[in-house]
């Protein structure tokens, strides 16, 4: 991972130097940020370097919100958000921004590892293939997905999520199933993050939205109609 690097964004020294450690163990490069403005500053500088964001809420200066909508007008950059908080509410906000994954504190270091790596994992793109799926075409090398020729913008959550359902074409997939698969850990959340994610799919596939049909009692399944 040469010259490539974690970027972690915390007011809180200790934190930082929490996370920092666990990353060296497993030999990924870190560089840091105590508040919003240098998060946003650091991040301008090195965009092509960096990795993945690990990004607090509750700072200084400007907050982690502030931080990922700025980010998010630019890049597609997997960012983990780190909070204090736990409320449902919050969850779901950070992924409408466009948040790839949630962890609230306290948090384990090691769990928090094992997810910048799944997550690393999952956007390195080894594969050149591209399938196409009624109109919908997905590019596993580019992790990007067109809709008629027209490519259309996702998180890293909405690309793995919209994945895993073509990728299990005509099968009624359970929320419990989604979670399991697409999260890829214990998640004690809502199932309304799934909703939430499905609602925002279907509106950027446009009519081709259609595919992703609603099982009551279920969950959902993809069918080219």
């Amino acid at each position: 991972m040469e010259s490539e690097f974690i970027l972690i964004v915390d007011d809180e020294e200790r934190m930082r130097k929490l996370i920092k450690d666990f990353l060296k163990q497993k030999n990924y490069n870190t560089i840091e940020a105590a508040d919003g403005e240098e998060a946003l500053k650091i991040f301008t500088e090195n965009e092509n370097k960096i990795r993945l964001i690990l990004l607090d809420v509750m700072m200084p200066k400007l907050d982690g919100w502030s931080v990922l909508r700025q980010i998010r007008q630019t890049s597609k950059v997997p960012i983990i958000m780190l909070t204090a908080r736990g409320e449902e509410q919050d969850e779901l906000f950070g992924f409408e921004l466009g948040v790839d994954e949630y962890i609230s504190k306290p948090f384990s270091p090691k769990i928090l590892v094992a997810r910048v790596e799944a997550i690393l994992k999952r956007t390195s793109g080894d594969s050149k293939e591209v399938k196409d799926y009624g109109g919908i075409k997905i590019d596993n090398q580019g992790r990007t997905v067109s809709v008629d020729g027209k490519n259309i913008e996702l998180s890293l959550r909405e690309y793995e999520l919209l994945v895993y359902l073509v990728e299990n074409q005509g099968i009624a997939l359970s929320r419990d199933k989604i979670l399991n698969n697409v999260w890829n850990y214990d998640y004690y959340g809502d199932s309304r993050t799934i909703d939430s994610h499905i609602k925002k799919i279907r509106h950027k596939l446009g009519k081709k939205g259609k595919y992703i049909e609603t099982i009551r009692g279920i969950g959902y399944k993809f069918e080219v109609k």
